[in-house]
This record gives C-alpha cells, sequence and structure tokens, in this order.
C-alpha cells in the first residue's frame, strides 16, 4: 500500500491558484470547503495531508522537464506521495520528483482523444504512464481512457465526484419562480438551452431565466445571462431557483455533473442532458429528470412540468438533498480517492 507514511501526501495545484485566498474565502463562508474540490478531506482518511502549488516553469525549465519525461518516473521510498486533481497539473507531477508515488485525475482527456485522435496527446499519455494510479469521475472513461494508455498503464479507477453539501446547504423552495443554468465548459450547449428556455418563457412569461455562460448567442427576452459568479453567488443563486436546467453536448466526463449535484444539494430539482454517466449521478432520484442531446423540446416540457407543480417539485428537491448526502459529498469522494491511493 502507498499511503505515504510518515511522509504523508501532498496535494499539488497549479502554479496559478492562490491557496492561501482560497482558504480565506472558505473561512469567511465564501467558498466551499477548504481546498479546491475538498482534497482537504484527504486528512480523514491519510495521514499527514498538505497541499502546494507546483511551481512556476520557464521555457527552459519545461524543456529540462520535457528530457526529464523520457527517464523513468522514480520512486523514493519514506517521501510523500503526490497527488493532483487533472491532467493538466498531472503532467507537471509526473516530472516532480522526491515522491514515493503520484496519482492524478483525469477529466478532459477522454473526450479530447476521441474528438482529435490520440497522437495529439502523445506527450500527455507519456505523463499519465508515469503515474501509479489515475482516477475518473465517469465509469465511461474507464475503457477509453485504459485503451489510449495501452499495456503496462497505471490502473484507471472510477471515481464519483461530490460537493460541499455544507456550503450548497438545503434552503427552502421559493415563491417565486426562476430558472437557473449554470456553467460554460467545453461541452455545454448554449443553443439548445436558449431555445428551450424561449419556449419556457413563451408558455410562462412570468417565470424569470438567469443563465450562466460565456456564450455570445443573443438570449431571448426575459433571459439574463452572466459570465461569471463566484461561489457564494452562485449558491444564492441556486437558493432563488425553482428549477436548475442543464444542456451538454455528447462527452464522456459527464459535463454538468458539479451544478447538478451543487443543485440537489440545495434542494432543487434538476434537469439535465443525459450523457454516458450521467445515471451513475442522477438515475437513482427523483429530483432529476433527464433529456437526449439537443433535445430542447424535452428541456422545456420537464422544465415547465416542475415549475407548473411547485408543491411536487419542493419534495423533489428535499429526495435532491438527500441523495446528495448519501453518496456524493465532498467527504465521500475524498474517501474514494483515499482508496486508490491506498490500492497500490
Amino acid at each position: 500500500m502507498a499511503t505515504g507514511g510518515g511522509a504523508g501526501v501532498v496535494v499539488f495545484y497549479p502554479a496559478g491558484r492562490d491557496l492561501p485566498a482560497w482558504r480565506e474565502r472558505h473561512t469567511a463562508g465564501a467558498a466551499p470547503d477548504r481546498w479546491p474540490y475538498g482534497l482537504d478531506r484527504l486528512d480523514r482518511f491519510l495521514p499527514v495531508v498538505t497541499a502546494r502549488n507546483l511551481p512556476n516553469v520557464s521555457s527552459a525549465g519545461r524543456a529540462a522537464r520535457r528530457l526529464k519525461a523520457l527517464l523513468p518516473p522514480g520512486r523514493r521510498p519514506g517521501r510523500p506521495v503526490g497527488v493532483t486533481w487533472d491532467e493538466n497539473a498531472g503532467v507537471f507531477l509526473s516530472t516532480t520528483g522526491a515522491l514515493s508515488a503520484r496519482y492524478s485525475g483525469v477529466v478532459w482527456l477522454t473526450d479530447s482523444v476521441a474528438r482529435q485522435g490520440g497522437s495529439a496527446f502523445h506527450g500527455m499519455r507519456r505523463a499519465m504512464r508515469r503515474m501509479d494510479g489515475l482516477w475518473v469521475l465517469s465509469d465511461a472513461q474507464v475503457a477509453p481512457l485504459t485503451d489510449f494508455l495501452g499495456s503496462g498503464a497505471p490502473p484507471v479507477h472510477y471515481v464519483r465526484f461530490g460537493v460541499d453539501h455544507d456550503f450548497f446547504r438545503h434552503v427552502t423552495y421559493p415563491a417565486r419562480p426562476l430558472v437557473v443554468s449554470v456553467g460554460g465548459d467545453r461541452d455545454r450547449d448554449p443553443e439548445t438551452l436558449l431555445r428551450a428556455m424561449t419556449a419556457v418563457r413563451r408558455a410562462r412569461p412570468d417565470v424569470d431565466i438567469v443563465v450562466q455562460s460565456k456564450t455570445s448567442i443573443d438570449p431571448p427576452e426575459g433571459v439574463t445571462v452572466i459570465p461569471y459568479l463566484t461561489h457564494a453567488e452562485l449558491r444564492d443563486l441556486y437558493a432563488r431557483a425553482s428549477v436548475v436546467a442543464i444542456a451538454t453536448r455528447p462527452n464522456l466526463h459527464v459535463s454538468g455533473m458539479t451544478v447538478g449535484l451543487e443543485a440537489l444539494s440545495t434542494g432543487r430539482p434538476l434537469v439535465i442532458t443525459r450523457t454516458p454517466g450521467m445515471d451513475d449521478y442522477f438515475g437513482g432520484t427523483t429530483a432529476a429528470r433527464m433529456i437526449d442531446v439537443g433535445d430542447a423540446d424535452g428541456l422545456a416540457r420537464e422544465t415547465l412540468a416542475m415549475l407548473d407543480d411547485p408543491v411536487s417539485a419542493s419534495v423533489a428537491g428535499t429526495a435532491g438533498r438527500a441523495h446528495v448526502e448519501a453518496g456524493f459529498t465532498t467527504a465521500q469522494l475524498a474517501g474514494r480517492i483515499a482508496d486508490v491511493i491506498r490500492s497500490r
């Protein structure tokens, strides 16, 4: 087992991540978890867990790391275990020395390889093969990533995501109708979302709609688009919402699951696109309804059904909160990652 022993575990974050500022916001009640993604909670399962930033690397430093990547990774017994959240930070972890083992999550790589081909990601493949273990957040990613990495690669584990249910606390269902959509990652589908919201407004002109997105599409009348929300603003917006609606394009990494779980944690029902892996997160609760990719009519229909029956929507939201507490908190996520680290 690679638990780090007395040397412990170091969670490495990107060089630009301001960890002291994050901790200050968390202490002030303005950010979830003490560290991003709740990895501070690893200290419940593993000894001596600390966090630090990966170093800023100059052009010369990058060249040196590329040369180092051609050598065996090297493992130093008695030194800490290194952990990173995703493959982009994992590239730097792969050539970070003085570690007994290295573990990383993989988020976007499987979709990138599927769309662009594996030859475009040879360097990423080499870096991930230097790890002692990897985890993904969707079971639909396990086989593609395993195939891409090839024989002799580290094991790939499926780890269910979680959110800070203390920060995204359950709030009484609102009286005023409001539809909320949040998220601007590369696999969101603003075209389908805004078509659906147009239909919602046509049927229920009394309903306000707020969309957090960086889309350049002009929103329909009655839909407010904002580019960015702080964590505290996002929490307050969920609290005002009657239903949260998410539209995504085809993907393997379960785009939208973070927002979906945060909404359920707040006690808000969810309408979301069904993509591979989504059933593992929302298939077991009445709080979520799933629609097909590109189905604007279905997204509008299910959203309106919840708006038109606020009593049932409130009950569904309460069920959603219980669903998160039962298996989708950051403490539970940390426990699953700790199992990956201990599995070696």
